[in-house]
């Protein structure tokens, strides 16, 4: 039997274009395209490639639930016997929308689903639990690593029906725990742990915990009356008409723009490209994000001597971190050199 796979790309590995595209609404062809010729090289005699489903990722991002409708819709058509999605590597949008069509293909099919991103990548922690993640490299370039991962994994739950732990088949932690049987009771595995790793000896923990980066706070303002200030959010807040093109999700730049001599973040000028929260009461007053009214009272106060003349802006949500820390290396060597003191950073 030759099982029938439908694979999910975006724009730019379907060859459609790239952020230019991003907003193509969800499309269906024949057979194997671009990525999808390598799964069907690794699935051998063993699966085909029926089908390719595309979709922009910013036609996603910004109407996933109709985009979810209409790619389960296109994928149904083709009769899966299973479906894979990407990878999506490191890229944010698509990561999220390879998640949630496997999610939804898993719920609305019943069908086996399999995707592929980096582990920095926001979809990871959106989907994780619900969908079988492959851990990929950041970029394009593993490309035939996760290929080959991709498919032995989705090969293996179609012909075993069962799946093996993350160690063993290379997918993410899902944090699901399994009950399992030991002779030793758990007091005297524990004792055994800890005297391997007093004598420095390897040993794997039953329980491991996430890693978390320690970022070791700033040291305070000595002088906050002739300090500079500047204002940096993450609330998406920018000029009407969003001049950058900020993303509303999964933000792959970031904006910053002149405040000189602005009083006051006002409705008239400025909006939210924010798509992750209601946007009304940002809206009819961007201030509640982007505080310039207060600070320049508080500059005319003299608590603090000025306001920078410029102000930095993206959205958070979906955001990969290495895009986060790249924003934050560049607004920061910005800052310093131009001499702020200070940083105030809002979110929403």
């Amino acid at each position: 039997m030759t099982y029938r796979i439908v694979h999910y790309i975006n724009q730019f590995f379907a060859g459609i274009g790239g952020e230019e595209k991003a907003g193509i609404k969800p499309e269906s062809r024949s057979g194997a395209v671009g990525p999808g010729m390598a799964f069907k090289a690794a699935f051998g005699g063993d699966a085909d490639i029926v089908g390719t489903v595309i979709c922009g990722d910013g036609y996603f991002a910004e109407n996933m639930e109709e985009a979810t409708d209409a790619v389960i819709k296109l994928i149904s058509e083709f009769k899966p016997d299973a479906v894979i999605a990407g990878p999506a590597f490191n890229a944010g949008r698509y990561g999220t929308a390879c998640g949630a069509v496997c999610e939804a293909v898993a719920k609305r099919i019943g069908v086996p689903v399999v995707t592929g991103m980096y582990r920095e990548n926001p979809g990871v922690d959106m989907y994780r639990k619900s969908v079988y993640i492959v851990e990929t490299s950041d970029s394009a370039r593993g490309i035939k690593d996760a290929v080959q991962a991709m498919s032995r994994l989705l090969l293996k739950m179609l012909n075993l029906g069962t799946v093996g732990s993350p160690a063993e088949d290379g997918y993410i932690e899902r944090g699901v725990r399994v009950n399992r049987f030991y002779d030793a009771p758990g007091s005297e595995r524990a004792v055994d742990m800890l005297i391997k790793k007093l004598r420095g000896e390897p040993f794997r923990t039953e329980y491991p915990m996430p890693n978390f980066d320690r970022v070791p706070p700033a040291e305070p303002v000595k002088d906050i009356k002739n300090a500079t200030i500047a204002l940096v959010t993450s609330g998406g807040i920018v000029p009407k008409g969003n001049p950058d093109h900020i993303e509303a999700s999964s933000a792959t730049k970031f904006g910053t723009y002149c405040i000189a001599g602005v009083e006051s973040a006002d409705a008239a000028s400025y909006a939210t490209a924010h798509g992750g929260y209601d946007p009304t009461y940002a809206n009819s007053d961007p201030n509640r994000v982007l505080p310039i009214d207060v600070l320049r009272e508080m500059e005319r106060a003299g608590e603090f001597k000025k306001l920078y003349d410029y102000f930095s802006t993206t959205v958070g949500n979906g955001t990969p971190v290495a895009n986060a820390k790249k924003f934050g290396t560049e607004i920061g060597e910005r800052l310093k050199k131009d001499g702020v003191d200070a940083v105030i950073l809002t979110s929403t």
